[in-house]
């Protein structure tokens, strides 16, 4: 059974929304046999990434960047990870106040660089999430889970 390893830092409510609108729709019923695993950026391993089939990334825009949480994540795993995941999906969520730019060109240059395949296009959301917002959010989590089935 496929893996989709969600990597999340969720310091506030509106990252908190976010999240769980992915994980719901990563774990929507019409999606059969895809195991999805969770992780604070703090929490995840190398040993996690390399047991996953995917990945969902989701981040905080702290000060122009990712969060230093998931920056933390991606220093620990790049090196035991490069070679084994490359061509692996990924999809990645941020949210900022005012400008997710940083965090997302950050995102990019790193998922690059591990040689990871964007399944879906990135949900960016500043201020509070709206509807349209959440709904991205599920499609992105929906989406990424959908493609490790065939």
């Amino acid at each position: 059974m496929p893996t989709l390893l969600i990597v999340h830092h969720t310091p506030s409510p509106n990252c908190q929304a976010m999240f769980e609108a992915v994980v719901s729709g990563a774990t929507t019923p019409e999606i059969e046999n895809v195991q999805v695993v969770r992780r604070a950026a703090l929490s995840a391993t190398a040993s996690d990434v390399l047991g996953a089939d995917g990945y969902l990334l989701g981040t905080p825009a702290n000060l122009g960047y990712m969060s230093g949480a998931l920056k933390h994540f991606f220093d620990q795993v790049y090196y035991p990870c490069l070679d084994e995941t490359r061509g692996r999906p990924f999809g990645y969520y941020v949210h900022g106040g005012s400008d997710v730019t940083g965090a997302v060109r950050g995102i990019e240059s790193i998922t690059t660089g591990l040689g990871w395949r964007r399944a879906a296009e990135p949900v960016t959301l500043t201020g509070e999430p709206d509807r349209s917002g959440i709904e991205a959010c599920w499609e992105l989590g929906a989406t990424v889970a959908a493609g490790l089935t065939g």
